[in-house]
């Protein structure tokens, strides 16, 4: 049995506690993170356990690397995301993930304190180097950036080492991302056309809501029958659904309803003609063939969409069936265009969210008052609203000024 020691007032000394005469302190001697022996002392034994307890604190919050400033950036990023209390589920989710697939495995396990601003503009330039677009990399300094800067309010480095590098990094990549275009008439009319063949009939019912709609993916995806009124010919936008990784980190994707991120998302839509046939030929087709959708999400069931297995559709499905259409369409017309000996009508590859740019786009070319389509569109900021606008006005310019060049009289 070990002997128990004791201080010259009889009170047990715990592990690491002493007692020195020489200079009548009181001493406790550790580890530190780095594996290095370090005491503490103090006069009295009680201010020396206050002492003992912050520092085994510390220990376990991994404050005493931090204090130091010998994390990884990794470390610091888990810490600033564990003070991120008031985003979103979805939100919390995207930033993980997209922490985890770029930074953490690689950059992340750098030292903070050592990261200097050419490391940063070295580790854009490697993203871009594999491929990435200049918007995933904007995504990711959007992350790195608070990371630093927390670093630099709590003292732990002096000045954040990502300042202006994504600045930098745009100008020698040719600057801002390339914006997203709307489909020209001719371009969406040959796609609806195009699913018109029955091989694509359950996918025709759904593009043409969005297409109509202007809605963003999440929130078709998540269309439920009872935000149709059939009667008064809208459809209520109150919800979204998103499609990602769990916080579990397990690698598997689940299904979440998340409220709009900003009381504008909340909004009523007109209901197109071709909308409500498409809505309606839905209901009819599923009743015919018993596919209704099973799905029951967060208390929320009765949603429109589904796929052949009864389940809710997600938006990376989504776009490569898009891909697929785009890319027969283009093959037959190639060799159509070629037998007709005319230029062929070759539609761009594009997203879920370009339908909703074109529907924006098809709004502002027939509609002048900018509160109806910001509305309509659930826009947050007008700005949104005005760039497309003014996109729609620049063209529209130019067509006018053709006409008058045929026309006019001098």
């Amino acid at each position: 049995m070990a002997k128990v020691r004791k201080d010259k007032k009889g009170r047990v000394l715990h592990k690491g506690e002493s007692f020195k005469n020489k200079h009548q302190l009181y001493c406790y001697a550790y580890m530190d993170p780095f594996g290095k022996r370090r005491c503490i002392y103090d006069k009295d034994l009680g201010s020396l356990r206050e002492k003992e307890t912050k520092i085994q604190m510390d220990k376990l919050s991994g404050l005493g690397v931090y204090a130091v400033a010998k994390s990884d950036i990794n470390y610091v990023f888990d810490r600033y995301i564990a003070t991120k209390s008031e985003l979103r589920s979805s939100t919390m989710t995207n930033y993980i993930y997209t922490y985890d697939h770029f930074v953490r495995d690689g950059f992340g396990k750098r030292k903070i304190a050592e990261v200097r601003y050419s490391d940063i503009l070295l580790f854009y330039k490697s993203l871009l180097d594999t491929g990435l677009k200049i918007a995933t990399v904007d995504n990711i300094h959007s992350l790195l950036h608070p990371v630093f800067q927390m670093a630099v309010r709590d003292n732990i480095i002096k000045s954040n080492p990502s300042d202006g590098a994504l600045g930098d990094i745009k100008k020698k990549t040719s600057g801002r991302p390339e914006p997203r275009h709307a489909l020209t008439i001719e371009e969406e009319r040959a796609f609806l056309d195009w699913i018109d063949k029955p091989e694509y009939e359950r996918w025709k019912r759904l593009f043409t809501v969005m297409f109509g709609t202007g809605g963003r993916v999440g929130e078709i995806i998540g269309l439920r029958w009872k935000d149709v009124d059939f009667k008064n010919n809208s459809i209520s936008i109150n919800h979204n659904i998103t499609y990602g990784p769990r916080h579990d980190k397990d690698f598997k994707c689940e299904y979440r309803v998340n409220k709009p991120k900003t009381a504008a998302g909340i909004r009523s839509v007109p209901l197109l003609d071709k909308v409500k046939e498409a809505l309606l030929a839905e209901k009819e087709s599923q009743v015919k063939e018993d596919n209704q959708c099973q799905v029951e999400l967060d208390g929320m069931s009765g949603f429109i969409f589904c796929n052949r297995y009864g389940t809710l559709h997600n938006p990376a499905s989504l776009n490569k069936e898009i891909k697929r259409i785009v890319d027969d369409h283009n093959a037959r017309e190639e060799v159509m265009a070629a037998r007709e000996r005319r230029e062929p009508l070759i539609i761009p590859r594009f997203s879920c969210h370009v339908t909703r740019h074109t529907f924006c786009t098809r709004l502002c070319e027939s509609e002048t008052n900018i509160k109806v389509i910001q509305t309509v569109m659930g826009h947050k900021d007008i700005r949104t609203t005005l760039e497309i606008y003014a996109e729609v006005s620049e063209r529209k310019k130019q067509e006018v000024f053709e006409e008058l060049n045929n026309s006019i009289v001098f």
